[in-house]
C-alpha cells in the first residue's frame, strides 16, 4: 500500500512538472494549432511515456534490446526535464524584470514622440502618424471630391480660429497621448503579467529559449564526463596500526560501475585501462558493479579479466547486485579473477582486509555479517573494511575497524541531488572520521540512470596508506 502511495505521488509529480514545461516551452511561446505547437504538445507525452519505461523494462523482464532502445532517450530525458525546470524557475524571477524594462522603454519611446509633436503632413500617398501611434490612411485625411476655387487672398474665412489658437488642438491631443502613455507604463509596471500581448510573447521566447540553451548544454556537458570515463583520484590515509613494511600500500578503489543497457563493454573497457594505469598493490570493487543479469550483460564484463594488482582483485556486493541476481555475478566475477569477500577476511602482509554484504542482501537472507567477517580478529592488527554503503560506518566503529571503504552515493551525480544524498548518508565523497574509524566513500566510476555527472564527476580513487611508525 505504501509502495502504491509513492508510485502515485511521484506521477502526480511528474505530470505536474511536465505540465509547467510544456505550457512554458509550448504553450506560451506557439500560436494555437501551429506545427511547433502540435509536435511539442506530442513530445510532452511521448517523452515521459520512454522514461517510465526506461525505468520499469528491467525490473518487469523485458527484452534487452528493448531496455537499451528505451535507457537513452528515456533516462536523459529525465536529465533534461530536471536542468529544464531549474532553468525555467530561474527564468520567473527574469520574466517580470524584462517585462518591466520592456515596458518602461515603450512608455518612454511614446513620450518622446509625443514631446517632440512630429508628424507628416497628409499630402497625397502620405501616411499620418498620430501620438497614439495608429496610421490612418490617407484618404481619412484628405476629404473626397471636387477642388473648391481659391479664395482672394485678403479675404478671411468666417470660421477661421481667433489668432494665438491655431496649436490648441495639436496641443491638447499632445497632452493625452503623453497622459495615456504614462497610464500604459504605470499598468505595465504594476503588472506586468499583463502587458501588450506582443511583449509578453517576446518575453516568453527569450527566456524559454535561454532556459532551453542552458538546461541542455547542462545536460551535454553531464553526459560528456560520463562517456568520457573516470578521473583517478589519489588520498592518503594513516593508519596507527599499519605496521612500517606496509608503509605506502595502495589500493584502487572503484565503485559503482553499473555496467547496464546504457554503459556496455566500452565503458567497461575504459575502466579497467584506468585502474591498470595506476599499477595498484590491491583493488577493490565495492559494489553495484552490474545493472541487470550475467545472460545480458556477462559479455560487457568481461574486461574486468584484464585487471592487474600485486595482491588481488576483491569484491564486495551492492544493493543493485541483488536486484540482477547477486548470486549468479558473485560466481560470474570469480571466474573473471576477483576474489568474492562475501562476509569474509583475508590476511594481508601488513593490515586484515574484510568485507561484508550490501544491506540490500537482507531480504535474500544474505544482508551484512560483522561478526562473521571481524569478530575473532587479532585487534591489534589494522582492519581495511569493503561496504558498498556509507550507513554501516557505526557497525564497523564498533568492531575496531580503521578504514572503510564505500561508494553508494555517486556523490550526488546530478546536482543539487548532492543535498539529498547528504539526508541519507553519512559522508557523500572523500574521507572523513568516525570515532578511531575512517571513512572514504568514492563518487564512483558510472551512472545509475542518466549517464549524465553534474557537479559530481567520475572517479578512480587510489587509497595509499600511510603508517605512523615510519
Amino acid at each position: 500500500m505504501v509502495f502504491v502511495l509513492v508510485a502515485l505521488v511521484v506521477l502526480a509529480l511528474l505530470a505536474s512538472v511536465h505540465r509547467y514545461v510544456w505550457r512554458r516551452f509550448v504553450g506560451d511561446t506557439t500560436a494555437p494549432g501551429s506545427t511547433l505547437r502540435k509536435v511539442g504538445t506530442v513530445a510532452a507525452f511521448v517523452l515521459p511515456l520512454l522514461s517510465l519505461g526506461a525505468m520499469t523494462s528491467g525490473r518487469i523482464g523485458a527484452p534487452f534490446w528493448l531496455q537499451q532502445v528505451l535507457a537513452w532517450p528515456g533516462f536523459l530525458w529525465l536529465a533534461c526535464l530536471l536542468y529544464l525546470t531549474l532553468a525555467l524557475l530561474v527564468g520567473e524571477v527574469v520574466r517580470p524584470l524584462l517585462g518591466r524594462v520592456l515596458a518602461r522603454r515603450d512608455a518612454a519611446a511614446a513620450r518622446t514622440e509625443a514631446g517632440t509633436g512630429t508628424s507628416v503632413p497628409a499630402a497625397e500617398g502620405a501616411v499620418a502618424t498620430t501620438a497614439s501611434g495608429t496610421r490612418p490612411r490617407t484618404e481619412e485625411l484628405v476629404p473626397a471630391g471636387p477642388p473648391r476655387p481659391a479664395e482672394p487672398a485678403d479675404r478671411t474665412p468666417a470660421t477661421a480660429p481667433p489668432a494665438g489658437t491655431e496649436a490648441e488642438p495639436e496641443a491638447v491631443r499632445d497632452a493625452e497621448a503623453a497622459a495615456r502613455a504614462e497610464t500604459e507604463a504605470k499598468a505595465a509596471a504594476a503588472a506586468p503579467g499583463i502587458a501588450h500581448p506582443s511583449r509578453r510573447l517576446f518575453v516568453s521566447r527569450v527566456v524559454g529559449g535561454a532556459a532551453a540553451a542552458a538546461g541542455l548544454a547542462t545536460v551535454g556537458y553531464g553526459t560528456h564526463n560520463v562517456l568520457s570515463g573516470p578521473s583517478v583520484k589519489r588520498v592518503t590515509v594513516p593508519l596507527a596500526k599499519l605496521p612500517r613494511a606496509a608503509h605506502g600500500f595502495r589500493i584502487a578503489v572503484v565503485s559503482d560501475i553499473h555496467i547496464g543497457p546504457i554503459l556496455g563493454r566500452a565503458h567497461t573497457r575504459r575502466i579497467v585501462d584506468t585502474i591498470n594505469s595506476t599499477s595498484p598493490d590491491l583493488l577493490a570493487v565495492v559494489g553495484d558493479l552490474v545493472d541487470g543479469s550475467v545472460a545480458d550483460l556477462g559479455s560487457a564484463a568481461e574486461p574486468l579479466a584484464g585487471l592487474r594488482s600485486r595482491h588481488g582483485s576483491f569484491f564486495v556486493t551492492g544493493n543493485h547486485e541483488y536486484f540482477s541476481g547477486a548470486e549468479q555475478w558473485v560466481n560470474h566475477v570469480r571466474e573473471l579473477g576477483l576474489i568474492p569477500l562475501e562476509n569474509a577476511r583475508v590476511e594481508l602482509g601488513g593490515f586484515d582486509l574484510a568485507g561484508v554484504n550490501d544491506i540490500a542482501g537482507e531480504t535474500e537472507g544474505q544482508g551484512p555479517d560483522f561478526g562473521r567477517a571481524l569478530g575473532d580478529r587479532d585487534r591489534s592488527r589494522a582492519a581495511v573494511l569493503l561496504a558498498h554503503q556509507p550507513v554501516v560506518i557505526h557497525d564497523a566503529v564498533e568492531h575496531g575497524v580503521d578504514l572503510q571503504l564505500s561508494g553508494h552515493t555517486h556523490g550526488g551525480q546530478l546536482w543539487p541531488g548532492n543535498y539529498l544524498a547528504e539526508l541519507a548518508n553519512p559522508t557523500v565523497a572523500g574521507l572523513e572520521r568516525y570515532g578511531d574509524t575512517q571513512l572514504f566513500v568514492s563518487r564512483g566510476a558510472g551512472a545509475w540512470g542518466p549517464p549524465v555527472r553534474v557537479g559530481a564527476p567520475a572517479d578512480i580513487t587510489v587509497v595509499q596508506l600511510a603508517s605512523r611508525q615510519a
